[in-house]
């Protein structure tokens, strides 16, 4: 049993928490979120050629992300749009799911939603809330990358024990 002792809003806060159930837990967010954005990847290379202009184009515009992403609405850059979403997504999900480079994985997955979340939420007018789906995926996706969810069940456990990584610690950082 762990006992997480912390200070929130000034106060002292202790909560136990049974370590089997935290596991269990962390292997089932990381191989569902893992298998949502593997099935969105696989399902745009599945349905080739990929168009990311609605999304980078017309819809981004007057967003607060706008700025950002309608540079890439046209030309090379729509291209590399075009196969960076598709392949990412396949990648971050495969990640998750072996727990291989989980908190990369995770970072970007939580790029992803970012984009995705304001993108889509603003252009809607927030018609089903500030709530959505996207909004959620980033709060997973930073829960897996912050309680190392890789090396339970996961490659990133047996890659932490490596020389390289044990000669370069840094490289912890980019697993789970």
């Amino acid at each position: 049993m762990t006992t997480i002792n912390t200070e929130l809003f000034g106060k002292e806060f202790s909560m136990p928490l049974a370590d089997t159930w935290l596991a269990y837990w962390l292997v089932i967010l990381r191989i569902t979120a893992g298998w949502w954005l593997l099935h969105a990847g696989m399902d745009k290379i599945w349905n080739w050629p990929f168009d990311a202009s609605w999304f980078v184009g017309g819809a981004a515009e007057g967003t607060t992300v706008g700025p950002f992403v309608t540079l890439f609405d046209s030309g090379i850059l729509l291209d590399v749009v075009n196969w960076s979403i598709p392949l990412g997504q396949a990648a971050i999900g495969l990640g998750l799911i072996f727990g291989a480079l989980t908190r990369t994985a995770a970072y970007f997955g939580a790029l992803l939603m970012l984009f995705f979340y304001f993108i889509n939420g603003e252009t809607g007018g927030w018609s089903h809330g500030v709530v959505t789906g996207d909004l959620l995926g980033l709060v997973i996706f930073g829960m897996i990358a912050t309680l190392g969810a890789g090396r339970v069940l996961g490659i990133d456990a047996y890659l932490v024990e490596t020389d390289f990584v044990q000669k370069h610690p840094k490289l912890r950082f980019f697993m789970g």
